[in-house]
């Protein structure tokens, strides 16, 4: 019996042909992870090496949510692969997440994501562990309540509308770098209070150079390669927010840096000065990556579906020409089912890596202690088991009455889940529904029908053409 015979196939799983010939056509050995202790009843970890050295690196960046669930349907819910010169015990359906994320026996550690980006985003939030993790989390916490939220939203109002204002003309801009700019402005107003330009500029290409430095085939700093950019990246991005740090701890403003300078915990405890700059570099990557991501895929489904754009413009017209609060925008309930549906379909955040710190049982497998593990919110995202033909875009999946989220407590991920669940969530949900919002009131936009947007999974999701629409003001 073949592994193939033993896992039951997903059958609404449309994949393209060139994953079947990667992955099928090629036989790669399969073997054990690891043989369980004698007794204990356990399964080994199944998989394949793939290519020497790169493993499947290449096939996972290239062909994303495609091949892990490809992945799944061939190896079933726990099994193993060769990436980066490594072996990554990949968990994927919701069980095998659920038991990774709340972790009640603090098995998986956060070591899997230092591997990837310890050397570009040293000590953010998402890099801590256990009770050095909580300690940091219920401080920065002081700077997500709603009360600070309602703050940034009162910031960033002025900037969105300006910004996709001065969109102009009718054209064909590449909607992805459109938002990009935007978010960053956004970002660098809220997030560190100072206004657009050239060193706005310079830091997102730094932060650019540090998100993709964490795929690099080649881990070590040859002149002009990713590896050398990211860590020329991160050197930029300390310089810049030491030198500001001083002046934000003598006179605080409304801003996420200005907050983290003085935050303070239930017992008085504060940030060092090394920990604001580690915090800040990595929630600045966090921030704006992400919710550009989720701004193009919300944008991009609009376009696609253009009486869910009509639907939700008439919500955002009904507010009038006020800059929304967080109330108002609470009330634009058509896009909050986009942006959830948009969330599903491309994680912007598309693998949830761990190590494990002793041996652990999972689903019945034996993985020992020192694996590197990855999570896959995508194969969570598209089972059949949990969701109504998972591949079709159709938000009412998660209207009263459907909530196909709620059909498993990790269903839908986007965020992650358990103690490093994203702090700024809600942040995120409601700056994507502002940019949608302003965009809905200044502009119609379209693609061709038979367009469809590919995504580079090299590290976050982008796409591969910048997302090139019809804008046509109103």
């Amino acid at each position: 019996m073949t592994i193939r015979d033993r896992v039951p196939p997903l059958t609404s799983l449309p994949l393209p042909a060139a994953v079947d010939r990667r992955l099928l056509g090629k036989r790669w050995p399969v073997t054990e992870l690891a043989p369980p202790p004698p007794g204990s009843g356990l399964a080994p970890v199944l998989g394949d090496a793939g290519p020497p050295v790169i493993g499947h690196a290449l096939d996972s960046m290239r062909f994303g949510p495609a091949f892990a669930l490809r992945r799944f349907e061939t190896f079933g819910p726990v099994s193993w692969m060769g990436s980066f010169g490594q072996r990554f015990v990949v968990l994927g359906g919701p069980e095998a997440t659920q038991q990774a994320l709340v972790n009640k026996d603090k098995a998986f550690s956060q070591e899997g994501w230092k591997f990837l980006i310890e050397r570009f985003f040293h000590r953010g939030l998402m890099l801590l562990d256990f009770e050095e993790h909580h300690l940091h989390r219920r401080i920065m916490q002081e700077a997500f309540t709603r009360d600070r939220l309602a703050g940034y939203s009162r910031q960033w109002g002025p900037v969105l509308r300006e910004g996709v204002g001065a969109w102009g003309r009718p054209g064909r801009p590449r909607l992805y770098w459109a938002l990009k700019r935007l978010t960053l402005d956004v970002a660098s107003r809220v997030f560190m209070g100072m206004p657009s330009g050239n060193d706005a500029a310079r830091l997102n290409r730094a932060f650019v150079d540090s998100v993709r430095a964490a795929t690099s085939l080649v881990r070590f700093p040859v002149p002009g390669g990713r590896w050398a950019a990211g860590l020329a990246g991160r050197r930029t991005l300390e310089r810049y927010f030491g030198e500001n740090l001083p002046a934000k701890r003598r006179a605080p403003g409304p801003d996420l840096f200005s907050v983290l300078c003085q935050a303070t915990g239930e017992d008085g405890e504060q940030f060092s000065d090394a920990d604001v700059v580690n915090h800040m570099i990595f929630l600045m990557m966090a921030a704006h990556d992400t919710t550009t991501i989720t701004s193009t895929a919300a944008a991009y489904h609009l376009a696609k579906h253009p009486e869910w754009q009509e639907r939700a413009r008439a919500e955002s017209l009904a507010l009038g020409d006020d800059y929304p609060d967080l109330a108002a925008l609470d009330e634009l309930k058509t896009l909050d089912l986009v942006i959830k549906e948009s969330l599903r379909l491309t994680a912007p955040v598309p693998s949830l890596p761990r190590k494990t710190v002793k041996d652990v049982a999972v689903l019945g497998h034996h993985v020992p202690a020192g694996t590197l593990v990855t999570l896959s919110p995508s194969i969570n995202h598209f089972s059949p088991e949990h969701w109504t033909n998972p591949h079709a875009f159709d938000p009412e999946r998660f209207a009263e009455g459907r909530r196909e989220d709620r059909s498993h407590r990790f269903a839908w991920m986007p965020f992650g889940g358990g103690a490093h669940k994203c702090i700024g969530l809600h942040f995120g949900m409601f700056e994507v529904k502002a940019v949608l919002h302003e965009m809905l009131r200044a502009h119609r936009w379209t693609v061709p029908e038979r367009y469809r947007v590919r995504w580079d999974y090299v590290s976050l999701p982008v796409p591969v053409d910048g997302l090139p629409v019809t804008l046509t003001p109103r």
